[in-house]
């Protein structure tokens, strides 16, 4: 069974390229709806909280726990693995997809929580593919807030993209990272108000990922439809309805 956190609805989008790559795998979906969105919180309470839902994961049977939060991911993935020996996958970034398919004299723009741009892993990630003096770094810390409250389109939003993008974008431009997972529901809407960026997000990667080491646990299901279980903030979820649209509206734009 795979685990999957995210604090919010986020990790839905990676949830989705998972089931597509492994649809006979059963997934435990945490969402944490009690204290998202993270962009406001503490580095140590980000770190309690992750730790809390990783553990309960595991507690449920996961073989694999996948942060599909890419706050989580640059605040307590280090912590986590050092301190505990079961196999965890964390999202990144996908700055090094962007590095390795533009030209030297293309910028790169990576949208992502303050969080996660002040980062010590991310920004080591950077300097370590040498791309510092081409690349923008945009927080959209209210794109989270529009997705957890289901607005996906609409005026505000658009207003809001066009506004902070249109801030930071240039004709150098052609790469738009999508560094949270939340963001991964608005990559066709940015893509038609700035047709010249093509956006990136590592969930195709991430999955892959899991998808080995999965493998190297246990061989992978060849049959069967595949179960999950939502659960929010450690509660099972009452109410399903909401986790099954998103997932097909993501079917249906994929």
């Amino acid at each position: 069974m795979i685990g999957v956190f995210d604090s919010g609805i986020g990790g839905l989008t990676l949830l989705h390229s998972l089931m597509r790559l492994m649809p006979h795998e059963n997934y435990i979906y945490y969402a944490d709806l009690d204290h998202v969105p993270y962009s406001y919180r503490s580095r140590d309470e980000i770190r309690e909280l992750v730790e809390e839902a990783v553990l309960f994961l595991i507690e449920k049977g996961c073989d694999v726990v996948v942060l599909a939060c890419n706050t989580a991911t640059n605040v307590a993935v280090e912590y986590l693995r050092d301190k505990y020996e079961f196999p965890i996958v964390a999202i990144q970034p996908a700055v090094k997809v962007a590095a390795d398919h533009s030209e030297d004299h293309n910028r790169i723009l990576t949208c992502a929580t303050p969080v996660t741009l002040s980062s010590e892993r991310y920004l080591k990630l950077v300097k370590s593919l040498n791309i510092e003096n081409r690349l923008d770094n945009l927080p959209l810390p209210k794109l989270v807030e529009f997705a957890e409250k289901g607005e996906f389109e609409g005026v505000l939003v658009e207003k809001y993209l066009l506004d902070e993008i249109g801030k930071k974008v240039t004709h150098e431009h052609h790469f738009i990272v999508l560094g949270c997972t939340h963001f991964t529901f608005y990559e066709r809407l940015i893509e038609s108000l700035f047709p010249k960026l093509t956006a990136l997000d590592g969930n195709e990667g991430t999955a892959r990922q899991v998808q080995r080491v999965l493998s190297e646990l246990k061989p992978l299901k060849e049959s069967g439809s595949g179960l999950v279980n939502f659960y929010e903030s450690g509660r099972k979820a009452k109410d399903i309805s909401k986790y099954a649209k998103l997932l097909a509206m993501l079917r249906l734009s994929s």
